[in-house]
């Protein structure tokens, strides 16, 4: 898991191949100018691909306009860019990862730096900021004025940044004390440059990051347990982050937070879990984090639920790690890698100054030298200095003024260019002193109690000085502070800490210090004898009062509440009342009752934190009655014995005895029969034979006697035989032995069992033989039954004898065969799935091998399933089947299931045969097809008509489902209706502009099918334009005419010229099919008349013809002149009227139903449905078609709302005719409808 990203798994186990999200690089907090652009970059991982998306913690980022957020292709990258930010865009935001398996998330943040003024151009110079850092803050306004620094509030925001930069050096330096000089030397991740004696040096190292030497560890606990996480970091830390399934932890009454005084160790205490407290908690500590479960177990025993148990904590299980100890021994390898970073960093510092210092002895004429330690000598022998030193101080005196030792580093271009005016002044080496090893740190104390500073010197032979600057100043021991040394180590003590004790402390030796704070806090808290006190129980009688009270010391105000068993308890002036004060609580419980028993808690908080006390109310009163029915286990002539059960509440006082009464059935007094001692049974052996006697029972305790319980009729003396003991089991079978066991009769006959005979029978014989005599009757309830032939099949029953006699036998048991047991059967081969679906799945297999003494054959087999959120298997077949092959039902859609199967015989089972990867429940991929082979590949519709067009197709799983026309998708006045078989497209009004080709793809995983029609909307076309004849060549004629309208609306439109001679009564085609506009004829006789017909056609019909002017040919010789006579058209037009009739129709459910007649008119009539007197030509539920007179209706699947009466009305100009029927679907109650003759009705228009 990469540093920084948190990580919550949605499945317990993943897939092989598949993963979680996670961050493979994370993006970089950004400290951006106002109106410059921020971009962060993720690169994701994780497979399926995570989806990625950005939050904030302050707002929204649905901003288009501010925040872009795309992803590179080339680099992987997901990027998120704000545009032109401002101090609004200040914040942590957070980038989300996810996928079907879980979710990563990392988080950055984005700071803006709101405009400089000129004056800041300064900022960088250090000795500014070393001014500024050792000022105190009525200085801070002086030196900005000497600086030209302006723009205070900008300067303490960054004041306080390089502060915060100082403390987490000085945190990573655990425990060593450096000078200003060292610690800046010191750093994390980054490059400084440092000022030395005016020369600057350029020092990279990184100081390694924050991890975890132990990380926390998963835990199973039981509810109501508390619960102890714990971790050692590598650097000390005054804080980490703990979360719980995603939510942030802050201290408080469920969680406690600690962190050790070295602060290298961090516990998170989750007290009194439940179930709702199971998930993933996590430690974060900088960019690294450490993940674990949490598992509670709920209360195995209902019972005891409401039962308070001692509470105990949970810690991480193996082998036991003290925290402490490694620790230790991080400090101390932290402390090493330190003093090695420290020399190594100033040794490269030393050289440099030495290389300085021998460049500027040789522009000044001087020999200068290094001797073996490193040392720098001159020509007259002097040494000059050791490199081992660590500080160095020079020396300057006032003659030789020139030496200008306040220049920072922006002077040191310029001082080397300067020269020296006075001799060379020599190093002055000043030995380093003592140093601390561990320094001190933060402790919280309690007021009144003892409080404890520790640090530890490199040297034992040196004194320091405690001080609290900001109260006392210099500490000396008197009665409130004991200071202490013990060699190195060093000890500040305040023996009774007060308010005033909080503060700061320090630590001076040598010149070095070290600094922490006590912070002294009143919580609420209790005296120990108090507490003890408070902790006995409290036992009163019921009717009682009960008083609970308790002292208490801490700050005021103190927020003070009781429960009873958890609930919060309210002064009600009735039977709860609660005092409080200052110092001390008071409870009264008035008039107690049993229902009152319980735990009574105390809770205490104020501003410094909480304290509980738990103590425990017993109510004491009268116990419950014993509680029924009684069982009669022994019921003969001389004796009655029953038993009953102990009262369910004994009151809060264990029973001492029994009274029990008798009373004779028949009669009206009851006799007392005495006390009896705490066993709830009894004996009579004063009874009469074949009477009836009833008895009553008191429980009686220390506080007096229960109700009364009493007993149903108990007869003495009479026969009442057992019933039938269980049918024996075989537990084992030997060529010499079967042993069998049984289970014994529910009903025992009201006396007690005397003992079992069983009987044994051979397979194909009906004589059973009694195995033991009845004199030597069975006590236990198994037998080892040895008068048996080695080979032969034997099953066994028992029955069982008391004092009545012997009862009924048993069931017989499963015949066994008398030899020696098999060998368990090999596993199962080939084991597969043939067939799935979202609901079952089929399995086969091979079976296993038989191999003498090392396998025998198998019997039957066991299959098994578990889903794979579930460790335990379970049985799909309570008994064993013999076949090979298995359904497996009742799965949930799309889960997954792991599968096994198991082989049985006699001998026992084998080993489990498993399936190498799970099996999900859904149905096997298949390839989609189209099943109706008859699909029309074109389809012409008259305009106005519905257009359908259904696809039925198979494929598995369900396949997505897309029309398109013209290789765009359909409008949306198309209609398309999707089922897991078919596909159907619907236009209910066609129109011209709805031709076009129309494809359906359909698609799943298993690959993709498609299907195209051509879809022609067209209406009866318009007649062609006026027609002109030209004769050009003798003997021929030249048809021209203006083009129909819709010819540049049809494409498949065409011409038919018809010619009618004068000597012929009949029209004759001369062309057809013609798709230009004019046409010639040929032999055209002279003296003859001709008239010529044009025609448009196309697929829907034809239209009117356009005739042409008369065209005659005259003769050169002319003999005589016929004259024909005038020709007089025939009228064809009619009425509309039906051919064939509507028929009755009678219809299943959920059928096909359809309806067609036969109608005949001209001019073409007008076809309307109705049913019921409506019109259905716009109701898309219906499929209307009109071609050359057949109407025909259908109705895809007939329902009780289709049932009544159709019509179909025709009508044109000449007049109207209608015909009926009725459609019933069959198993719906009908109504009755009278239909005219025939169903037909005929109207003319006059």
């Amino acid at each position: 898991m990469t540093p920084g990203v948190m990580i919550t798994q949605y499945v317990i186990n993943i897939p092989e191949g598949k993963s979680t999200p996670d961050f493979e690089s994370t993006p970089v907090p950004e400290n951006i100018k106002e109106g410059n652009m921020a971009i962060f970059k993720v690169v994701v991982k994780g497979d399926p691909k995570p989806e990625v998306s950005w939050r904030r913690a302050k707002g929204p980022v649905t901003d288009k306009k501010k925040f872009h957020s795309k992803y590179d292709e080339s680099t992987g990258e997901h990027i998120l860019e704000i545009v032109k930010v401002s101090g609004a865009e200040t914040d942590t935001y957070k980038c989300y990862a996810a996928n079907e398996y879980g979710k990563a998330v990392c988080k950055t943040t984005l700071t803006v730096i709101e405009g400089e003024s000129e004056g800041n151009s300064r900022e960088s110079d250090e000795r500014f900021w070393q001014a500024m850092l050792k000022a105190d803050k009525k200085d801070y306004e002086r030196i900005c004025t000497e600086f030209g620094v302006s723009g205070l509030h900008l300067i303490l925001k960054k004041l306080e940044e390089k502060k915060k930069e100082r403390e987490e050096v000085h945190l990573l330096n655990t425990g060593l004390d450096l000078t200003d000089e060292e610690a800046m030397l010191l750093s994390t991740e980054f490059i400084r440059i440092f000022v030395f004696q005016n020369k600057s040096f350029r020092v990279a190292f990184t100081v390694s990051t924050v991890d975890f030497v132990i990380k926390i560890q998963e835990l199973k606990a039981q509810e109501g347990d508390n619960v102890l996480f714990a971790c050692v970091l590598t650097h000390p830390l005054p804080k980490i982050t703990w979360t719980g399934k995603g939510i942030t932890l802050e201290e408080g009454e469920k969680y406690s937070i600690t962190v050790s005084d070295h602060k290298l160790i961090h516990r998170l205490l989750i007290k009194d879990c439940d179930p709702l407290d199971q998930g993933i908690y996590s430690a974060g500590a900088g960019v690294t984090s450490c993940s674990a479960w949490l598992l509670v177990q709920a209360e195995s025993d209902p019972a005891s639920a409401g039962m308070r148990r001692a509470r105990k904590t949970t810690v991480a299980s193996g082998t036991p790690i003290d925290l402490e100890k490694v620790a230790a021994e991080q400090q101390i390898k932290k402390r090493e890698e330190m003093e090695k970073i420290l020399a190594a960093v100033k040794a490269k510092h030393r050289e440099g100054q030495v290389a300085a210092m021998v460049k500027k002895s040789k522009g000044n004429g001087m020999d200068t030298t290094l001797d073996h330690s490193g040392g720098v000598t001159r020509a007259g022998g002097k040494r000059l200095g050791n490199p081992k030193n660590k500080k160095r101080e020079m020396t300057c005196p006032e003659e030789h003024s020139g030496c200008d030792e306040t220049e920072g580093f922006t002077g040191a271009a310029r001082q080397s260019r300067r020269k020296r005016r006075g001799p060379l002044i020599e190093d002055v080496v000043i030995d380093p002193g003592v140093h601390f090893i561990c320094g001190l740190s933060d402790v919280n104390a309690v007021i009144n109690e003892t409080a404890e500073l520790t640090c530890k010197l490199s040297s034992e032979d040196c004194e320091g000085a405690w001080v609290m600057p900001t109260l006392i100043g210099m500490i000396s021991p008197d009665d409130n502070f004991s200071v202490t040394n013990d060699g190195a180590i060093h000890k500040l003590v305040i023996i009774r800490c007060e308010e005033e004790h909080s503060g700061k402390y320090r630590f001076e030796v040598d010149g070095r210090k070290t600094e922490a704070m006590i912070n002294v806090k009143d919580p609420p808290r209790f005296n120990h004898a108090d507490l003890r006190a408070f902790t006995e129980p409290v036992t009163v009688k019921a009717g009682h009062h009960a008083i609970f009270k308790l002292q208490f010391l801490g700050q005021e105000p103190v927020k003070i509440k009781w429960y009873s068993e958890g609930e919060e308890l309210l002064d009600d002036n009735n039977n709860t009342k609660i005092e409080k004060s200052a110092s001390h609580s008071r409870l009264l419980l008035s008039r107690c009752q049993r229902k009152n028993t319980g735990e009574i808690r105390i809770k205490l908080k104020n501003e410094h934190g909480f304290i509980e006390a738990i103590s425990q109310l017993i109510v004491l009163d009268k116990p419950t009655s014993p509680l029924g029915p009684a069982e009669v286990t022994e019921g003969s002539a001389i004796c009655i014995e029953f038993r009953w059960r102990p009262p369910k509440d004994d009151g809060g006082s264990p029973v001492i005895n029994y009274m029990v009464e008798r009373q004779q059935v028949g009669r009206n007094t009851w006799k007392k029969i005495g006390e009896i001692p705490g066993v709830p049974s009894y004996r009579d052996t004063d009874v009469d034979h074949g009477r009836k006697y009833c008895y009553r029972i008191r429980a009686v305790t220390a506080e007096g006697a229960s109700g009364v319980m009493e007993t149903d009729e108990m007869q003495a003396g009479t026969l009442a035989f057992p019933g039938p003991p269980g049918p024996p089991k075989v537990v084992s079978a030997y060529d010499d032995c079967v042993n069998i066991s049984w289970a014994p009769p529910s009903n025992t006959g009201g006396s007690r069992i005397l003992g079992y005979v069983v009987e044994k029978r051979k397979k194909g014989s009906n004589l059973w033989s009694v195995v033991n005599a009845t004199d030597e009757l069975i006590k236990v309830k198994k037998y080892a039954v040895k008068d048996v032939v080695t080979g032969m099949e034997y099953e066994f029953r028992v029955t069982a004898v008391n004092l009545s006699g012997v009862g009924e036998y048993s069931n017989p048991s499963e015949f066994v065969f008398a030899r020696d047991p098999k060998k368990p059967p090999g596993k199962v081969s080939n084991l597969k799935v043939t067939e799935s679906s979202y609901s079952h799945f089929v399995l086969t297999w091979t079976k296993p091998e038989d191999k003498p003494e090392i396998q025998d054959e198998a019997k039957g087999y066991f299959v098994e399933i578990r889903p794979a959120e579930c460790l335990d298997w379970s049985r799909c077949n309570p008994t064993r089947i013999i076949t090979t092959s298995f359904s497996v039902k009742g799965l949930k859609s799309k889960n997954m299931y792991w599968v096994r199967v198991i082989a049985v015989n006699d001998g026992g089972e084998s080993a489990p045969e498993e399936l190498a990867n799970y099996v999900l429940a859904i149905p096997s991929p298949v390839r989609p097809k189209f099943t109706n082979h008859k699909m029309k590949s074109f389809m012409v519709v008259r305009a106005g008509n519905s257009v359908r067009i259904t696809v039925n197709f198979e494929a598995s799983p369900r396949p997505h489902v897309m029309w398109i026309k013209d290789n765009v998708p359909v409008t949306k006045r198309v209609t398309i209706s999707n089922s897991d078989s078919s596909s159907q497209l619907l236009i209910p009004s066609s129109e011209r502009s709805d031709s076009g080709i129309y494809s359906i793809l359909v698609k799943n995983l298993a690959g993709q099918e498609t299907f195209s029609t051509e879809v022609r909307v067209t209406d009866d076309p318009k007649p062609p334009g006026p027609v002109e004849l030209e004769e050009n060549v003798p003997g021929t004629v030249t048809v021209i005419w203006e083009p129909s309208p819709d010819e540049k609306r049809d494409d498949r439109l065409h011409y038919t010229v018809s010619k009618l001679d004068s000597t012929k009564r009949n029209w004759t085609t001369v062309a057809e099919n013609l798709f230009n506009n004019k046409c010639t004829v040929c032999n055209i006789m002279p003296g003859r008349e001709y008239h010529f017909r044009v025609y448009a056609e196309n697929d829907m019909g034809v239209s009117a013809p356009s005739e042409s002017p008369t065209c005659w040919k005259e003769k050169k010789k002319e003999k005589c002149v016929v004259s024909v006579p005038t020709r007089k058209d025939c009228d064809l037009r009619c009425a509309p009227t039906f051919i064939v009739p509507l028929k009755f129709h009678a219809a299943p459910k959920g059928y096909e139903c359809y309806m067609s007649c036969a109608v005949k008119g001209n001019p073409k009539p007008r076809i309307t449905w109705y049913r019921n007197h409506i019109s259905l030509n716009t109701d898309t539920n219906y499929y209307i078609s009109n071609t050359c007179g057949v109407c025909s209706m259908l109705i895809l699947r007939v329902g009780p709302k289709d049932m009544g009466e159709y019509a179909i009305a025709a009508e044109n100009a000449l007049g109207r005719a209608e015909c009926s029927t009725v459609l019933s679907v069959k198993g719906e109650r009908e109504t009755p409808l009278v239909i005219s003759e025939g169903g037909i009705k005929t109207k003319k228009h006059v």
